[in-house]
């Protein structure tokens, strides 16, 4: 690739559509702690955008802003700052009626309604995220907290009645934890991240929340919201230096819930610097590989469909990519042949640009480390069968199918969160039925395949390994009111809009045994609504 084929590929401001252009860096310099946006004048660190400029002939990722690299004396004010509001249960916000603490997130969801292209803007120059699915993650993230809003209805409702059991009468409800660190991840920086943070609040836990590493300058247009939506010590924000500012909050031992989207090594750092970690809850997002597994009587049309989705979506950049395929001998060339082409017609370029399916990369270096992959796995026995597979732009990657892998290939077990496609082949299902099993990782498999008996034989084994099977369909997130979790290395909790509620949550009851006394001094509290947890109101 020539310089000048590299530069043309990254286009001049003049070529931007004005509604997406950037037209000077991005100043982040405030964050939020105990209910004021505080200024930074400490250190910045530089953001740059995966989207290149071209400067002198030298192709360069832009710069597009920076944000503050706190101390580890911002990141304890911060602390502080949820505790007061928590006050060990005490305070307003987890005291707080459902009905009330329900209207502040409705009004901060008004609130972020307003920021909606100035956040979807950052999402494609951040992370280089198209510009439908920039508007997707945003739309999405709103429906959440809806949905979110309407499960704790639904949840309350259930817990306004009474339960007389064996002479004892007893209300039972859900209580918040306490403090939550809320950490989300790069790939999806809004949305990952509010699957967490909008329950955790909600449920009346305080939250430190800091953006991923990538992805940060699109909560700027989001602090003033917090900060107007919730009362102060409710919500606070760190930026900076994981080790720097995450490695003391941990280490206080006064984090009540470590809410964390990335790998399982960071996750295992984070938990062991808790000093009691037999009370830390936590909530995880982890590492995947999911596999597709695609039976000699499966409709190819669809199967590559759905295998090129979910293997190139957002550059394979997903937990939920599929990130192997094995393909049954017989069928290996019709599906190869079919498939490369599938994804030579995936169209790559800059976000905004109608029809783009492939981006630039927004990790430094990872056309390298897949560079990498590859050659791995040519030097050993595979080569790339789709043209132009694995061509490097700078920061842009053309997908690669890579063919045939096995074991002893980095990319038969290595994770590679980008555009590489590594396909492997069958004769006996035990073959991926293997692999599955002996996989660190289980958060996801797709079957595809049409004789009922074989993917029954095949499915029953697999939701032990797994938590979700899809049958003739790309694995996948949604819908957002089924469970989202993994086992083994992949996950650590459950996510879904009731799911979330419940994992920040734990159950609390009120009981007392049913004498004339204390059945009046009840009902007293009931009909003057004395208390707020020990309440029959019912939520509309």
């Amino acid at each position: 690739m020539t310089n000048r084929e590299q530069t043309s590929f990254f286009p001049d401001d003049g070529l931007i559509p004005e509604k997406y252009r950037l037209i000077s860096p991005i100043e982040q310099r405030h964050y939020l702690c105990d209910g004021v946006i505080k200024d930074w004048c400490g250190p910045q660190q530089k953001v740059f955008s995966p989207i290149c400029e071209t400067v002198d002939q030298i192709v360069r990722p832009r710069h597009i802003g920076c944000f503050p690299l706190l101390t580890s004396e911002q990141a304890e004010e911060a602390l502080e700052a949820a505790c007061r509001a928590y006050d060990h249960g005490r305070g307003a916000w987890p005291t707080m009626s459902v009905e009330e603490r329900i209207r502040h997130v409705e009004a901060f969801t008004l609130r972020m309604q307003e920021a909606r292209d100035e956040i979807v803007k950052l999402l494609m120059w951040e992370i280089g995220k198209t510009l439908p699915d920039s508007e997707k993650e945003f739309d999405r993230t709103i429906d959440y907290i809806r949905d979110t809003i309407d499960s704790l209805k639904e949840l309350d409702r259930l817990s306004s009645r009474f339960v007389i059991e064996k002479g004892v009468l007893g209300q039972i409800r859900r209580a918040p934890l306490g403090v939550v660190l809320c950490m989300g991840p790069f790939n999806y920086p809004l949305n990952e991240t509010f699957t967490t943070l909008i329950p955790a609040l909600i449920m009346g836990n305080t939250v430190i929340f800091k953006p991923p590493k990538l992805g940060v300058l699109l909560f700027k247009p989001l602090l003033k919201a917090f900060q107007d939506s919730f009362p102060k010590g409710v919500i606070n924000t760190v930026y900076g230096d994981g080790q720097t500012v995450i490695g003391p909050l941990m280490k206080s031992g006064k984090i009540d819930v470590l809410a964390f989207i990335g790998t399982s090594r960071v996750a295992d750092i984070l938990k062991h610097q808790h000093p009691t970690p037999h009370r830390l809850r936590c909530v995880l997002g982890l590492d995947a590989k999911n596999a597709a597994i695609v039976l000699k009587d499966a409709d190819i049309e669809n199967a590559v469909k759905e295998c090129a989705l979910g293997s190139l979506s957002f550059n394979g950049q997903r937990c939920t990519a599929l990130k192997i395929i094995f393909v049954h001998r017989e069928i290996a060339d019709e599906f190869i042949g079919t498939f490369s082409e599938a994804v030579s017609m995936l169209e790559g370029g800059m976000p905004w640009e109608p029809g783009v399916r492939i981006t630039p990369l927004p990790e430094p270096d990872k056309t390298t480390y897949l560079t990498g992959l590859i050659e791995d796995a040519c030097q050993k026995g595979a080569r790339i069968v789709n043209p132009d597979g694995g061509t490097v732009k700078h920061t842009f990657m053309s997908p690669a199918v890579v063919y045939p892998v096995e074991p002893g290939m980095k990319l038969y077990t290595d994770e590679q969160f980008g555009p590489i496609v590594p396909i492997a082949v069958f004769s006996d299902t035990a073959e991926p039925m293997n692999y599955v099993t002996q996989s660190n990782y289980g958060q996801q498999v797709s079957l595809f395949g049409s004789n009922p008996g074989l993917l029954a034989e095949l499915l029953d084994p697999l939701v032990n390994q797994v938590c979700r099977v899809n049958i003739n369909s790309q694995c996948q997130r949604g819908p957002d009111t089924f469970p989202f979790t993994g086992r083994k290395d992949s996950a650590e909790g459950t996510l879904s809009v009731s799911d979330a509620l419940r994992v920040f949550t734990i159950r609390t009851l009120v009981a007392a045994k049913t004498t004339e006394a204390n059945k009046q001094i009840i009902n007293a509290i009931v009909k003057e609504r004395k208390s707020r947890f020990l309440s029959t109101d019912f939520i509309l």
